[in-house]
């Protein structure tokens, strides 16, 4: 069994299907509150004399938002947006709509641990063709937004639209947003799809077209520590998101016997220790011109001020692969975490608690070809007895998109939480280890 494990580790092979996008959803489009929507392009900069500071427009009209996320998180990121001063909040498939101003915006962007973007709703309204798409964003007056010399990429997606093409949708809205700076005279902006400063992003339901400009820029699961670019590891807010529904909060020792390169343990991390997730990023809404820098600084500034102090955290990992070994403790110094918790090369039925109580947090890997999914049969009830011989009064929270293991590992989850990854379908099994009430009922696992 264990070179079974040591080749998958060894092949950093999580098997996991890319998401459908970069942000890791697709956000629908959240309903019309009219006390905020459509937003208010804030006042454009008045004539100032040379040499004096550019003076920060701000926004004081309470503006729509939308908040996508990974299918399945949209409960816990309502109540971290509710935490952070949203209002009108509204869960949806992929995300939660809400309103806020632009404190909300920027604290929203910046501790927010489970939403993959904060998008800004611009505009809303009924379409039948392409032409009604174009007319909707021509509305907008962009210029007001963001100055001439920001490059710009449009984005499209949709649920139920008969339009052919959403590729012909975006290259309508960049027309209209190049036609308004157009009608000012100021030029047009350049388009830039790889790193844009600006970034518009267009929903299209049955009938109904919502325009948003982001004001994340890189989606939020991007948090600024991680350097390697290697096949795709679990991404950070989904971790973050499977932690606070296992109800990890800072308090109880945690492991991941299973670690791959640590996502687990620097949110755990982060979360024990109070500090805001996108600390160590920028964010497009500084490219805006709604953009306050005095109110960036003051809520930054109250985000570090709620930081615990650096200590030792109960906090443990082990992974069989050495390689794995190497990027985490890369990954844990790169995240400000070098020296807080432990890690260690183990195969995983060789881990042991490192406290009488606490969660195990992990994603195990899962097989893709026969072969690794006949050597996964046989690990699940491994795992299953080693939970009951040495973990009791542990709670094990296995997130995995084989589904095969709630039953064979031979013990009875109390909670199957659905989730995605990506366009994947998981769960989450809750398994809380009380000496003797989890073992399966003879005959039912073979």
């Amino acid at each position: 069994m264990s070179s079974f494990r040591s080749r998958q580790r060894s092949q950093s092979s999580r098997h996991f299907i890319r998401p459908l996008d970069e942000a890791g959803t697709e956000p629908q489009a959240p309903a019309a509150v009219p006390a905020a929507a459509p937003s208010r392009a804030p006042a454009a900069p008045e004539a100032r004399p040379h040499g004096r500071a550019p003076v920060a427009i701000r926004a004081e009209r309470v503006s729509a938002m939308f908040a996508p996320c990974p299918r399945g998180l949209e409960g816990v990121l309502a109540e971290e947006l509710a935490a952070l001063g949203a209002t009108s909040i509204d869960k949806r498939n992929n995300g939660v709509a809400f309103c806020g101003d632009n404190a909300v915006m920027m604290r929203a962007n910046l501790e927010s641990r489970t939403a993959s973007r904060i998008l800004i709703q611009l505009a809303q309204g009924s379409y039948r063709s392409e032409q009604d798409v174009y007319k909707l964003a021509l509305t907008i007056d962009w210029p007001r937004w963001f100055a001439v010399g920001k490059t710009i990429k449009v984005k499209t997606d949709g649920v139920g639209s008969a339009l052919r093409s959403l590729d012909f949708i975006s290259l309508k809205v960049k027309d209209a947003v190049c036609d308004r700076f157009r009608q000012a005279d100021l030029g047009r902006p350049s388009v830039d799809t790889r790193y844009p400063d600006v970034r518009i992003h267009v929903f299209l339901s049955a009938d109904q077209a919502t325009v948003y400009i982001d004001s994340s820029g890189e989606p939020l699961f991007k948090r600024g520590w991680r350097e390697d670019t290697g096949e795709a590891p679990l991404r950070e807010n989904l971790a973050a998101g499977i932690l606070l529904l296992a109800g990890y909060d800072g308090s109880q020792a945690l492991l991941d016997p299973m670690m791959g390169s640590g996502t687990f343990l620097v949110e755990a991390a982060d979360i024990a220790l109070n500090r805001a997730p996108g600390r160590l990023r920028d964010f497009a809404f500084r490219d805006l011109r709604s953009f306050d820098a005095v109110e960036w600084e003051s809520v930054q500034a109250r985000a570090r001020q709620a930081e615990k102090p650096l200590t030792a955290l109960p906090i443990r990992g082990s992974d069989v692969s050495v390689q794995m070994l190497v990027k985490t403790r890369h990954n844990l110094k790169q995240a400000g975490l070098h020296g807080l918790v432990q890690i260690a090369q183990s195969d995983v039925l060789d881990t042991r608690p490192h406290a009488e109580t606490g969660l195990i947090v992990t994603n195990p890997p899962y097989g893709v070809r026969l072969d690794e999914q006949e050597d996964l049969a046989l690990l699940y009830p491994q795992l299953g007895g080693w939970l009951k011989q040495h973990f009791s009064g542990w709670t094990a929270n296995f997130f995995t998109g084989d589904l095969r293991l709630a039953k064979l590992i031979r013990l009875s989850p109390k909670q199957r939480m659905p989730l995605f990854n990506g366009a994947l379908d998981c769960r989450l099994f809750v398994i809380p280890m009380v000496a003797g009430s989890n073992r399966a009922k003879e005959g039912a696992g073979g």
